[in-house]
């Protein structure tokens, strides 16, 4: 059974920083691409940001260039979101999403279907 969990979100003022962790079983963890996206109320989801398997292709949207750094840790099943320079604008649940593709951080982390693993999120509030 494949799980992913999030952790390390919380409450942070802006200008502050948090890193979110997200720990996968059940999978060949350093074969996937691992992928951030998050969801505020009333807005449409978002990618944030991806790494692939060998972390040589990345993604940032650009909101979050310059302030935001992925990273993966393949013995310890575990991807990274170092986040910086935070912004009221960045409050949304987090999510951490594994796919098997190879080219998924091209896709902006926007292709999701069926071959997905999702963890539940983590929230991130930034107050102002």
């Amino acid at each position: 059974q494949v799980r992913l969990v999030e952790s390390g979100g919380g409450l942070v003022q802006a200008g502050g920083s948090l890193r979110l962790s997200c720990t996968a079983s059940g999978l060949t963890f350093d074969t996937y691409a691992m992928g951030w996206l998050r969801q505020a109320p009333g807005k449409e989801r978002e990618g944030v940001s991806c790494l692939n398997w060998n972390g040589v292709t990345t993604y940032y949207a650009d909101s979050v260039k310059g302030r935001f750094t992925i990273s993966r840790d393949n013995a310890k099943n575990t991807l990274y979101l170092q986040m910086d320079s935070l912004k009221p604008e960045d409050t949304a649940m987090y999510y951490c999403v594994a796919d098997p593709f190879p080219d998924f951080c091209l896709t902006r982390v926007q292709r999701l279907g069926p071959d997905d693993y999702w963890g539940q999120g983590t929230q991130v509030t930034v107050s102002s």
